[in-house]
């Protein structure tokens, strides 16, 4: 596939690196020259110096040969302009990065398609429904819902009261019977690994699992998590992801916002009509305690500033919050900000390239997640292709990378938590678990050329 990139920062450069290894011609348009001799001189991709909303530029490119177009800067009027321009020139597909909630209603994505533009994602917006899982099951730390939620994939710890401790999968399997959700992956001590039948679970182990959504009270029972009821949210930064968030909950839970901007505050009352807005700065912890933190049961860092997210949620643990979710863009700061004891993390980059490299990666991928905490590694949804290698012999004779593991398979309105003995059919939905690097060797199972078996 030929894809162009459009980008002026981190997320345009890590759509590139997740696809340098997937057999695509990449080549990335930035106006910043010394930074496109940096990625040059570490990667094989083409770059070309310039403005990607103009004409000249994207003829240099040809990018009238284009599968697939890829506009990602920070303005989103320039994205807007570079795929349409794009379209009109000659490229198959496009894709276009936004910022403002508007633009994603039923009305403008008509009217955006009929210009040329064939996929908008706003990564605020992504991240505010992200948020919105989280709090909905505040037991986890990540999840990821597969099609139709009918498998789901959570990030839990094993708790010191876990039935499940020094017993290995095989153990645990004879106790409790056919289990309804499967372990993919363990990160113990910063390492992570994929789970075989002699793996012992251990205390303080983050373990990725995918569960038929029936399954999740005897998941919890298992890990040593206890439900808990969710009342009160707090919520940090009233931009575009606090927005999402407490618009979609201010009629489930009692939501007070916190934010530093005046005017933003008056403007936000006539948008949320049961949140109570509150303006000031949540680094205080002062006003953390008379806004009644010690009453909160979750709360959500979502400001701009990745520090102040961080901050924040340390505040409330001291408080003795259950929950805290921060957002985090500083890529940096992701491992540290879980080791010292936020629960979840989210990153706008990561969920919207995830979302975007899944329109480059073939038909046979119909979704992509990145996992954040403790676990560089992705969690793919494949497309069984009519005369692929994982149609002809049941899972247990497939030679899968090593590095990657099969969890589960949609056929249907049915789904199952793969076993050694199930046989993949064409048009399942399998869900893979892959670390890094791993992904690109496993989707040619799934595509209709090649036959690998042991």
């Amino acid at each position: 596939m030929n894809i162009f990139i459009a980008g002026d920062g981190e997320v345009g450069f890590y759509i590139a690196d997740a696809l340098v290894n997937s057999n695509h011609d990449i080549t990335i348009i930035d106006p910043h020259e010394e930074l496109l001799k940096m990625v040059e001189s570490h990667t094989d991709l083409l770059t070309i110096v310039g403005e990607s909303n103009s004409v000249s530029v994207l003829k240099q490119a040809g990018v009238d040969k284009a599968d697939l177009v890829i506009s990602v800067l920070h303005d989103e009027t320039v994205n807007i302009i570079t795929s349409i321009l794009a379209k009109k020139l000659g490229a198959k597909n496009t894709i276009a990065r936004v910022n403002t909630m508007q633009n994603l209603s039923a009305d403008n994505r008509k009217t955006y398609e009929e210009l040329g533009i064939d996929y908008l994602v706003s990564p605020e917006d992504i991240a505010g429904h992200e948020v919105l899982n989280i709090i909905n099951n505040p037991e986890v730390y990540e999840m990821f819902n597969l099609t139709n939620d009918k498998l789901s994939v959570f990030l839990i710890k094993i708790e010191k009261d876990a039935p499940v401790i020094g017993n290995s999968l095989i153990q645990i399997a004879k106790e409790h019977g056919p289990l309804n959700f499967r372990a993919v992956a363990i990160n113990r001590n910063q390492n992570s690994f994929i789970p075989f039948g002699e793996t012992v679970f251990m205390e303080g182990d983050m373990v990725y699992v995918i569960s038929k959504p029936e399954s999740l009270n005897d998941l919890f029972k298992l890990s040593g998590k206890h439900k808990y009821e969710i009342n009160n949210v707090m919520v940090v930064g009233g931009g575009r992801v606090g927005k999402v968030i407490c618009r979609d909950l201010e009629s489930e839970y009692n939501i007070k916002l916190i934010e530093t901007n005046t005017e933003r505050c008056y403007k936000l009352t006539d948008i949320l009509q049961d949140t109570l807005i509150i303006n000031g700065d949540a680094r205080s912890v002062e006003l953390l305690d008379d806004e009644g933190i010690q009453n909160t049961d979750v709360f959500v860092a979502v400001t701009n500033d990745s520090e102040t997210n961080i901050l924040t949620c340390l505040h409330a643990k001291k408080f003795g919050v259950k929950k805290t979710v921060a957002l985090v863009e500083n890529l940096d700061y992701i491992d540290i900000s879980q080791n010292i004891g936020i629960d979840t993390i989210i990153n706008k980059k990561l969920i919207a390239a995830s979302y975007i490299v899944k329109h480059a990666m073939g038909n046979e991928v119909s979704s992509l997640k990145k996992c954040l905490i403790g676990i560089n590694s992705d969690i793919v949804e494949l497309v069984a292709m009519p005369g692929s290698a994982v149609t002809k012999c049941p899972i247990k004779d497939l030679k899968i990378p090593e590095g990657s593991i099969i969890g589960g398979i949609i056929r249907g309105d049915e789904s199952f938590i793969a076993i050694g003995d199930f046989q993949i059919l064409e048009n399942d939905k399998v869900v893979v678990f892959a670390l890094p690097g791993v992904a690109d060797k496993v989707e040619k199972l799934f595509q209709k050329k090649g036959f690998v078996f042991k």
